[in-house]
Parts: C-alpha cells; sequence; structure tokens
C-alpha cells in the first residue's frame, strides 16, 4: 500500500515537472509552419463550439435586406477583407496566418459538399466570433471598435455570400473605385469620363 502511494506522489510530482521541462527546453510548436498537436484541432474546438452554443443569439436584431448587405460589404472591406480577401482577391497574408484566415468570398470543401465561406454557419454564430474574437488565431474581438449593428450587418453578409448580393454590395466587395460604386448602386454600367477640350489660345 505504501509503495502505491509513494507511486502516486511521485507521479504528481514528476508529471508537472516533465511538462513544464519541455514547456521549456522542448519543440514546443509556436511557429506558423509547425507541425499541430495531435488533435489540436478537435482539442481546440470544442470549448469554443459549446461556450458559442451557450451564447447563440438565434434571431438577428437586424434584418437582412438590401441596405444590411450594402452596409456589412463596408465593413467587410474596411475591417476583415486584410485577412479574409475580397471577393475575386485572396488576401496576400490570410494563407499564411495558423489557424490559416479562410477566404469568405470562395467556394471551399466541408465534407462532400462545397459552400462559399461561412454560408453553412448561423448569422448568430458569426457575430459572437466577430464580436469576441478566438484566441490564438489572429481572430480580434471587434467590440469596441465596430457598433454592434455594424457587428451584425457584416454576419449577415457572410450567412448569405451565396445568395445574389446587390450590385452596390459586390462592387465594394471587389474592391472596386468611387465611380464604379456610385454606378453600381444605381444599376448600371460607370460612364466614360469625357476628355475636357483645351482652351483655344
Amino acid at each position: 500500500m505504501g509503495r502505491i502511494l509513494l507511486g502516486i506522489l511521485l507521479g504528481i510530482v514528476l508529471v508537472p515537472v516533465v511538462v513544464l521541462g519541455w514547456l521549456r527546453f522542448g519543440s514546443v510548436p509556436v511557429a506558423v509552419a509547425d507541425k499541430p498537436f495531435p488533435q489540436e484541432r478537435q482539442l481546440t474546438g470544442a470549448p469554443l463550439h459549446a461556450r458559442i452554443d451557450r451564447e447563440l443569439v438565434k434571431t438577428p436584431p437586424v434584418q437582412a435586406d438590401e441596405d444590411t448587405y450594402v452596409a456589412g460589404a463596408q465593413v467587410y472591406r474596411d475591417q476583415c477583407a486584410v485577412c479574409h480577401g475580397l471577393h475575386g482577391k485572396p488576401s496576400v497574408f490570410g494563407a499564411h496566418m495558423f489557424p490559416d484566415a479562410p477566404p469568405l468570398f470562395e467556394m471551399h470543401h466541408h465534407g462532400a459538399e462545397s459552400m462559399m465561406g461561412v454560408t453553412d454557419d448561423p448569422p448568430g454564430e458569426t457575430y459572437w466570433k466577430v464580436a469576441n474574437g478566438i484566441r490564438l488565431t489572429g481572430m480580434p474581438s471587434y467590440k469596441g471598435v465596430l457598433t454592434d449593428t455594424e457587428m451584425w450587418q457584416v454576419s449577415l453578409l457572410l450567412a448569405n455570400a451565396d445568395k445574389p448580393l446587390p450590385p452596390a454590395a459586390v462592387a465594394i466587395l471587389r474592391g472596386e473605385t468611387a465611380p464604379e460604386l456610385a454606378a453600381a448602386a444605381k444599376g448600371s454600367a460607370p460612364a466614360k469620363t469625357q476628355k475636357t477640350a483645351a482652351p483655344a489660345k
């Protein structure tokens, strides 16, 4: 019995010492290019999804309409596109993050299905991630940066990214210039700029 207790006490003492020694002197995967821990995605994803499920807002307080999509596109271009890319223009460094910042206006495979961005997630889940951020991923919290309405606008836009969007929203998401945006808002092609004739001397 005494040997069993001694073994338990040694285990209680030695295991933390070994772990601390490995963290201090070992090759812990901390660089983006390092091989991840076994089951790292599952170990980190389980508590994240449990937290989101507990706090998920199931009914958005903002209407999913044209004005919301256009406003959400503006928020996306200003705050999100640097990591997640624009429509047809992938981010330069999003794929070099760990975990990578997914392109939210590109098709990708989820199991046997193909889908765009996070359209398979409810708007409330995307809102939670925008509002709270995700630790150790590069995803910041936008509380205090965006208003609650703005966070819902971009969340509803991303939830409906696979559906037809207003021309003005599409133009913003493509990173088009001010004249092109104005033309898109009117639903027409941008007018060509006419050259002004030089005054006669």
